[in-house]
């Protein structure tokens, strides 16, 4: 069955040029739901798939599993060896990735029309049938081993780790992905079988197809994909709040600048609010040089290089985060700076001439991440993963045109909690000290 959803259009350059990007809705034979936009002008055609579950899904005492498991899909396949599968993609000129996340498993695929049948059938392989060879167990997990070990020397990577430990506890989300030395030693090829048959589950499958295929030839291609994976994956794990009080953790690293992580609990992406709670933070941190945290501790005061926030929107937690760097002299001063700055924009909010700036380049930018069939590919199945609907792209500059000054002030004074900010510093700060 499938059902033409909407015909989007998007002022791709300046204004002046058009593309018609006309989404369509498909179920296959086999149940498989996918997004597809035809494009016949160039013979390529972009597969998306993600699972939603990824890393928040290792067994207990088995953290890394999933992203090992991830690294080894394209490290051989059926009769074929990591050698044998690279040089079968090469001559296919494909292109294969696979990736974990705290939230999902993504694969990409690119690929040539003419080429479709045969780079399909090897990425079935991959995802039905990987090998999880010894000597490609071995070879992998020394890469992520190696990591490992760069992210404890590295300030940006320890502070997220102490951060996410504090706020998160045993929740998944407490620990890195990639797990420690410790558990990713221990991982076996057993560890990789239960990995991929717990996270590679159709009942958690998202899928968009853009490029030279035809409708018609989606729902037979998905199912020979797809079709003998799992139906059904393990429970997901439970929502956590962001459960860390406002002060500040000193983390001793012997650098002469400190590396200060900072953020407090969120709003969810499908909240009512969160188009406005989208506005106040570009203008408070995510606007580049235009915002007013990069104004207030780089630009009148020279305290960094660079600062910003953010709001990270997971599928079990959400939080308003920021970082900024500056030397161990300035640090306390920056993070004064910061929080002054939070809460001057919970008190005062925004001005119209703010509001207006953040609507005129966030609704110029937004028809400009359409660029290319990978481009659209990813963008339809995010989409789909948090329910938005297809007509979203037509109507998503218009729900930002419609924050008002009162709104988004509104918004401002509820998100922004200046006295449940949480710092963690990594470096040898002067006239600061841990607060817990």
């Amino acid at each position: 069955m499938l059902r033409i959803l909407t015909a989007l259009w998007f002022a791709l350059l300046a204004g002046t040029a058009q593309a018609e990007i006309d989404i369509q809705e498909i179920t296959s034979s086999g149940g498989i739901n996918a997004w597809v936009v035809e494009e016949p002008s160039i013979p390529f055609v972009a597969l998306e798939i993600r699972f939603r579950g990824g890393a928040s899904l290792d067994a207990p005492g088995k953290r890394g599993a999933v992203n090992l498991m991830a690294a080894l899909l394209e490290e051989g396949a059926g009769d074929m060896d990591a050698q044998a599968f690279q040089t079968a993609r090469e001559a296919l000129a494909a292109r294969y990735s696979f990736r974990a996340s705290d939230d999902t498993i993504s694969i990409s695929a690119q690929f040539l029309t003419e080429n479709q049948d045969e780079a399909l059938a090897l990425l079935e392989q991959a995802l039905v049938n990987p090998r999880f060879d010894q000597s490609a167990l071995d070879r992998v997990r020394a890469q992520v081993l190696a990591g490992i070990a760069s992210d404890a020397l590295n300030p940006r990577s320890i502070a997220s780790t102490a951060l996410n430990a504090a706020a998160f506890g045993d929740h998944p989300y407490g620990t890195p992905l990639d797990g420690t030395a410790e558990s990713v030693t221990t991982l076996t090829q057993d560890d990789m079988i239960d990995a991929h048959r717990n996270t590679l589950t159709r009942d958690r499958l998202y899928v968009s197809v853009v490029g030279d295929v035809t409708l018609e030839e989606v729902g037979p291609m998905l199912d020979a994909l797809l079709g003998d994976l799992p139906a059904e994956g393990p429970p997901l794990p439970e929502d956590i709040n962001f459960d860390l009080p406002g002060g500040v953790t000193v983390i001793d690293f012997d650098n002469p600048q400190s590396f200060a992580l900072f953020g407090h609990e969120g709003m969810k992406r499908d909240d009512d609010d969160f188009f406005a709670a989208f506005i106040v933070n570009h203008v408070l941190g995510a606007g580049g040089f235009q915002s007013r945290l990069m104004t207030e501790v780089r630009e009148k005061r020279g305290l960094t290089y660079g600062i910003g926030s953010y709001l990270a929107t997971m599928f079990h937690a959400e939080m308003v985060l920021g970082s900024v760097a500056s030397s161990n002299a300035t640090v306390a001063e920056a993070i004064n700076v910061t929080r002054d700055e939070w809460a001057r924009m919970a008190e005062e909010g925004l001005t119209e001439a703010e509001l207006d700036a953040a609507k005129t380049f966030l609704t110029g930018e937004y028809p400009l991440r359409f660029d290319g069939n990978a481009a659209i590919a990813t963008i339809m199945v995010g989409m789909q993963m948090i329910d938005l609907p297809p007509d979203y792209v037509i109507n998503r500059n218009d729900y930002i045109n419609a924050v008002t000054l009162d709104e988004v002030n509104r918004v401002a004074s509820e998100l922004l909690r200046p006295d449940d900010l949480h710092f963690v510093v990594v470096g040898r700060p002067e006239g600061l000290e841990s607060t817990r």
